[in-house]
């Protein structure tokens, strides 16, 4: 394990989102690719941050539906319930007047490292800084991501 890299396990088609990208497209984004978070990037092409569901939830925001009666799946309020409260969930869950955009929403910091840290070192960075995702980065360049999913291979084949 000491030998692997952010390259040998990073992702290295990076799903992006857009600053100024509506809650409900963000949404929609992170459903139809089954992720759970992604790096804000500008139209410059420079990264602004990282916007997550739990960045979602924590904000309280929510977006109309078309069904009143739609309800959040189970298998989301497993996860979210250990980091977010009922009250926040229950806020989630109502309708919001406001035209919440992803600038909103994200968190406006970037941790990276390069391709060639360790991948103690990449999961050091995560607990430090209590995140889930780190981004890959070769120079102002986006190369790959690596999420907290893609080293749990390693610590299971060490």
């Amino acid at each position: 394990m000491t030998k692997l890299t952010a390259a040998d396990v990073m992702t290295r088609e990076v799903s992006t989102a857009h600053p100024e990208w509506s809650l409900e497209l963000l949404l929609g984004f992170f459903s139809d690719r089954g992720i759970s978070g992604a790096p804000v990037v500008g139209d410059d092409g420079v990264a602004v941050g990282v916007v997550s569901l739990m960045d979602v939830a924590r904000s309280g925001a929510m977006v109309e539906r078309g069904d009143p009666e739609r309800r959040v799946p189970s298998y989301y309020r497993g996860g979210v319930e250990l980091y977010v409260s009922r009250d926040e969930i229950h806020r989630l869950m109502q309708v919001s007047d406001a035209e919440v955009r992803v600038r909103d929403l994200m968190t406006p910091m970037v941790f990276s490292v390069t391709e060639a840290t360790r991948v103690q070192d990449v999961a050091e960075a995560m607990i430090t800084g209590r995140i889930h995702r780190v981004l890959v980065m070769k120079g102002k360049q986006i190369v790959g991501i690596v999420s907290a999913m893609d080293l749990l291979p390693v610590v299971r084949d060490a």
